[in-house]
């Protein structure tokens, strides 16, 4: 049986809590299947458009302060997190299997030094129109970017990870056969400063995130779970190619001509290579195609 790491993009959760709700009752079953064919299995999640929806709520109001935003990265890795554990829950206990979730909300360490401090790239919240986004700008002073064509959205700084605090807790609950939901949109980024660690305002990818978590736990496969079937060349247009199964030679050909969006597929397509260096394998697939990506029969296959 495999060690195996989900991970699930925050835009592929909907774009609310109810919607949210819905869209994991569905990816729970297939998530169940690997649980029950004995598979050790780690979730990881997105918070993208959910954690700039809590920040906004909180810089708009009238009547709160404003939230730090690691506390906000910690809020949504709450939510999601118990709306995973409430549906893979049922899932389980639907099928008369007794084991234990866990969602560990989990501090991951970057260098203060990473130079995305000083170029936000990383896009979150709602998508607006070129007029909204201005107003945003002139209120809050936000650095907004077009992204992929679906309007404009809030980018933040997005550091790489350098560990997992918490991962020795993680490797102790798979070792004791729980499932564990951890690195919720890439994890609380947090800096060393001597003896503490300090929060900093940023929202690490969580593909980066995953495959970090991945290979510090020795998994063998990771799974990122997108809003699209495949990884595209040409993507949007006419010619538009999937890609089926690839090497890892031809990604990095394919990111030197600049194939991949920086806010959207790049960072997967790094995390994939990264991950799959290490002799191991990794998938990008949609949501609505889980379980046939889970038997490595849908989405974009990388082997190391």
């Amino acid at each position: 049986m495999s060690r195996i790491v989900v991970s699930l993009g925050g835009n592929a959760l909907g774009k609310n809590s109810e919607e949210q709700k819905e869209l994991l009752k569905k990816v729970a079953t297939p998530i169940v299947k690997l649980i029950k064919e004995g598979h050790e299995v780690v979730i990881a999640h997105g918070n993208g458009p959910q954690v700039g929806m809590i920040n906004l709520a909180f810089s708009e109001s009238t009547s709160t302060p404003i939230m730090p935003f690691p506390e906000c990265g910690a809020m949504s890795q709450g939510y999601i997190g118990y709306h995973l554990q409430n549906s893979i829950g049922n899932e389980l206990s639907k099928q008369g299997i007794n084991k234990s979730i866990a969602a560990i909300v989990t501090q991951v360490v970057v260098d203060e030094n990473d130079q995305a401090f000083n170029n936000p790239t990383k896009p979150i919240g709602d998508f607006y129109t070129l007029e909204e986004s201005r107003k945003i700008v002139e209120k809050m002073g936000y650095d907004m970017v077009e992204d992929s064509g679906r309007g404009y959205r809030r980018v933040v700084p997005s550091p790489m990870p350098i560990d997992v605090k918490e991962k020795d807790i993680i490797i102790s609950l798979l070792n004791d056969n729980h499932v564990v939901i951890t690195v919720g949109g890439g994890g609380i980024p947090v800096i060393r400063k001597e003896h503490s660690l300090q929060g900093v305002a940023a929202v690490i990818d969580k593909d980066n995130a995953s495959a970090k978590l991945a290979e510090l736990i020795n998994a063998d496969i990771l799974i990122i779970l997108t809003a699209v079937d495949n990884v595209y060349i040409n993507f949007g247009k006419p010619y538009a190619e999937a890609l089926h199964e690839v090497s890892i030679d031809r990604l990095e050909k394919l990111i030197k001509e600049k194939q991949f969006a920086k806010g959207s597929m790049l960072p997967k397509i790094k995390a994939s290579i990264n991950f799959a260096k290490n002799k191991k394998i990794t998938v990008i697939a949609s949501l609505k195609n889980a379980e046939e990506a889970f038997k490595l029969e849908a989405g974009t296959i990388i082997k190391g």
